[in-house]
């Protein structure tokens, strides 16, 4: 088949997309990941980064344009540099540098880019993304929460750009101004959301109370924070039979200097509990569950977690209060509970209660074992009440919406947004959904899953991880504050995501099936993140929300918002417990939808661009085979090639993505294991045959050299190199109908995954045998004893194989020889300068551009590479690459990070190099 070949199937400056999908994750205001709650959302700076390489034609196949491979290097750095500036958070709305990229999507498109769709959208990125690019952009799934989020991003923005607010507090104050992008609508939203919030005050603000103070802070009242509660059950043991509370701890502040702590106070006459809270240092009591089971604190007696569940099953668990959080001038107030609050809490009396049962998901829902069935037992009834009236609210603020944007100059239209209207009843709804996500958003910090973190002295969501554990402390928030949980900072949170939402097109998303049926478009480019076989139960999850939303905005999108809870029985997730505990079924029914999934997405995807799947890899995964040696296996990993594979794709790369950061200064996140891999896949050829073993085994040898010389030219970085090696060879693999066994079986993917690990073992290998001797001896040695000493005959004999002598490696100071014990030198104990004499040797140049890096920094390294020669310093990164793997294998962290850091390093130190050699003045200061 005839296509061009893109930059993303030759080569990517896989570091530069990593570091800055890393610092994402410290970046929140603006991001998209605060707009509304979602799992394992795809990094922004990826998702540009591969949609931009899937358009932009390698110059391998503009061979007219650049016929030489000098002439291709040349281009792809200048493409590097302008991903480089793309993927950085503050060039996402930056007009010079998003045009530079969507000039060139044009220029190798034919100025006709296909449209971009994601039938997996999940939580947007993809199609954002694409919409940044000025790409036509298109999302589906499954999950109507998902399709809302989306909705939110893509389509409602654009809509409605450049138009003024319609609020007349912002309308008076701001007459003749410009409102670029969407901030008119991202104004209207906070204002609405202030008004939601004061007339929310002004219903139910009673149950809300603020503290007074004591003398200690000063005369007066203070904002309450959090009421802090403890849930009880009866002590079982009839001499005390107490209500023996359940908590994790007794800490309020764990901060140096701002230490708080509870004292719970034993009154044995009654059998009661009173709590008193201490400022400063102090020892209280540990808590009083672990995951063994709990303890009375009255009288001792250890409580099974067996009886809690019993007593929570019988409804027979509590909650008392413990503690009050307030706002204060230097501070958090943290104050004992008081009879008044407490009265007061129990004065809520919701009007309405979401009696959905939980999931039967036993293994991300805890609360079903302690009675909390329903969702509504995961709420307070203050909860409760504070999210029917601000759900209840949006029907009043619609219609003030309306009336505002008609005296505004909207048309008086009666189409809908889902219609594409963009009159007074499209704006308003725009309004509304913001408003109802603001409400969602809250509902994560507004329930008894809640807790307050000591540490931070803050709030935990409910979703601090993706499972609703069950809560024995929890933190009740107080809407109406200044600090986390309160509804008009969840406001906020959704006005700048707003003020940031690309407008370029106008995008488009749909409640889809993946297995049945691909979104509509057709000859799209396709990019997606499909689910990780049992890694995550969205749907399960995304209940939670589900109930508010369809309760404040089901009658804007009936369609989406059509069943009672999120569809389940199609999704794709390999979970047990719905196919009655049976993995064998949950396996069969994973693996037949993604099969069908990829069918689908074959049939429309446009056949000139690669298909690019995310998949959330994990390194940690291992298992062992029949000869009980680890091997990297993954069953969620092998099912994902065997679908693409299965569905008559051939997979032509496997990019690892990082987004995590580590705190080494030297190295900040440049040894991070990859968290996410995207494959490059493109359909297979109707003519594919099938091959042999031998015959894989044969083109692997031929074939995978080649690749992985230019995966290292491109510089990736040897903790990826492994993953990024499965590339080129499944492509091998996967470009044959059928590889077979000696058996005439075929040949399933695990066994071609270790066959290429093999081979890329093999490669590395055969590159000493280019390197010189001595080198070779101090790579064989390491690979066997590391840094440690061993025998003085062992060494003669490994140095006679490798054509040296220890005498000699003694000399030239690579080795220490004493007392019949042999080492080598760490690159601490090297001569403290590199002389030229020593430069053939390949070994200590590494050493010496390691530590001088380590110590001394780029500039130093790039001044001892200048010295060193192209060809010297070249070959001492290569060899990094086989002295990572070699220390990755053997644990020796330290060792790895080191090398790993040399090649991350490696342009900086190489554009360092190139200034000295074209600076005269440079090269006199090299050595000073």
């Amino acid at each position: 088949m005839a296509y061009r070949k893109k930059l993303i199937e030759v080569a990517l400056p896989l570091e530069a997309i990593n570091k800055e999908s890393a610092r994402e994750k410290s970046i929140r205001h603006g991001h998209p990941s605060t707009l509304h709650f979602w799992r394992s959302r795809k990094p922004l700076a990826t998702c540009r980064a591969v949609l931009f390489a899937s358009l932009v034609d390698d110059p391998s196949s503009r061979p007219e344009e650049f016929p030489t491979e000098e002439d291709q290097a040349k281009e792809r750095r200048r493409l590097f540099r302008i991903i480089e500036d793309l993927v950085k958070w503050e060039n996402s709305n930056n007009e010079k540098v998003l045009n530079t990229a969507r000039q060139e999507i044009l220029k190798s498109t034919g100025g006709n880019p296909p449209p971009v769709l994601d039938p997996f959208c999940g939580g947007g990125s993809i199609p954002l993304e694409a919409q940044r690019l000025g790409l036509e952009a298109h999302a589906s799934d499954l999950n109507p929460v998902a399709v809302l989020i989306s909705k939110a991003l893509i389509e409602i923005p654009p809509r409605f750009a450049g138009r003024p607010p319609v609020n007349p507090e912002t309308n008076r104050l701001n007459v003749g101004a410009e409102w670029p992008g969407a901030t008119g609508l991202a104004r209207d939203i906070y204002y609405y959301g202030r008004w939601m919030r004061d007339e929310a005050e002004r219903r139910i603000g009673h149950l809300y109370p603020k503290v007074t103070l004591p003398a200690e802070y000063g005369v007066g009242e203070a904002t309450v924070i959090a009421w802090l509660w403890a849930r009880t059950v009866k002590c079982p043991n009839p001499a005390c039979g107490c209500q023996m509370p359940l908590t994790s701890k007794f800490w309020l502040s764990t901060k140096k200097g701002k230490e708080a702590w509870i004292e719970p106070i034993v009154d044995p006459a009654k059998k009661e509990l009173n709590y008193k809270v201490h400022l400063g240092k102090g020892k209280p009591p540990a808590g009083t569950v672990n995951r063994r089971g709990a303890k009375c604190i009255c009288c001792g007696t250890a409580v099974p977690f067996e009886y809690i569940r019993d007593e929570g099953k019988n409804g027979r668990i509590g909650e008392q209060m413990m503690a009050i959080v307030a706002e204060g001038q230097h501070g958090r107030i943290y104050l004992s509970a008081s009879e008044k609050h407490i009265a007061i809490a129990l004065q809520a009396r919701p009007s309405w209660y979401p009696e959905a049962d939980l999931p039967n998901n036993p293994r991300d829902f805890k609360t079903p074992n302690y009675g909390m069935k329903t969702f509504s037992d995961l709420f307070t009834p203050r909860q409760l009440t504070a999210l029917i009236t601000f759900s209840d609210l949006l029907d009043e603020v619609k219609e003030l919406v309306y009336q505002h944007a008609i005296a505004a100059g909207y048309a008086a239209d009666n189409k809908t947004l889902d219609e594409g209207g963009t009159g007074a009843r499209a704006y308003t709804e725009a309004v509304a959904t913001y408003l109802a996500l603001t409400v969602d958003r809250s509902a994560d910090y507004w329930s008894s899953i809640c807790s307050w973190h000591s540490g931070r002295e803050t709030i935990r969501n409910t979703f601090a991880r993706q499972a609703i554990p069950m809560t024995w402390d929890f933190a009740e928030a107080n809407p109406f504050s200044n600090s986390t949980g309160n509804f008009l900072g969840a406001s906020e949170w959704i006005t700048k995501v707003v003020e940031r939402a690309p407008t370029y097109n106008i995008g488009k998303a749909i409640q889809r099936d993946a297995t049945s049926c691909v979104n509509g478009v057709a000859q799209a480019l396709i990019s997606t993140d499909p689910p990780y076989y049992n890694n995550i139960s969205y749907a399960d999850l995304s209940d939670f929300f589900y109930i508010w939303l369809r309760r404040s905005i089901g009658s804007i999108y009936p369609e989406i918002f059509s069943t009672l809870m999120v569809p389940k029985a199609q999704e794709l997730v390999a979970t047990p417990y719905r196919f009655d505990g049976n993995r064998e079924k949950a396996k069969e029914f994973f693996e037949a939808g993604l099969g069908k999934a990829f069918n689908r997405i074959r049939e429309k995807a446009n056949p000139d661009y690669p298909l690019t799947v995310y998949y959330a890899f994990k390194q940690s995964e291992g298992e062992e085979d029949e000869n009980d040696d680890e091997v990297v296996a993954s069953t969620g990993w092998e099912t994902m090639l065997n679908g693409l594979i299965g569905a008559g794709f051939t997979i032509f790369g496997t990019w690892p993505m990082r987004s995590e950061m580590s705190n080494r200064p030297v190295a900040n996140g440049t040894n991070a294991l990859a968290s996410s891999i995207v494959l490059v896949c493109r359909p297979r050829s109707p003519e594919a045959g099938i091959i042999t073993r031998r015959e894989f085994t044969r083109l692997l040898r031929n074939e995978l050299p080649a690749a992985l010389k230019k995966l290292q030219q491109g510089n990736i970085a040897p903790v990826d190199l492994a993953q990024a090696a499965i590339g080129p060879g499944m492509a091998i693999f996967s470009r044959y109908e059928k590889v077979l066994e000696a058996n005439g079986e075929p040949m399933p993917v695990r066994t071609a995954l270790q066959i290429i690990n093999q081979e890329l073992d093999a490669y590395f290998a055969a590159q000493e045998g280019e390197l010189d001797p001595d080198t070779r001896f101090c790579i064989a040695w390491f690979e066997q004893f590391g840094l440690k000493e061993a025998d003085y005959g062992t060494a003669d004999i490994l140095a006679r194989a490798k054509n040296t002598v220890v005498e000699r490696l003694q000399e030239k100071g690579m080795l220490e020889a004493v007392k019949g014990k042999v080492r080598l030198l760490k690159r601490e104990e090297i001569a403290p300068e590199w002389s030229s004499e020593k430069g053939e040797c390949v070994w200590l140049c590494a050493q010496y551009l390691v530590r001088l890096l380590n110590t001394a920094g780029e500039i130093a390294a790039a001044r001892l590479a200048h010295q060193m020669g192209s060809e010297r310093s070249e070959a001492a990164k290569s060899l990094a690459y086989r002295l990572y793997t070699i220390s990755e294998r053997n644990g020796w962290t330290e060792e790895a990070l080191a090398y790993n850091t040399l090649v991350v390093s490696w342009p900086d130190i190489q554009n360092k190099v190139a200034e000295f050699a074209a600076s005269p003045a440079e090269q006199l200061n090299l050595f000073r």
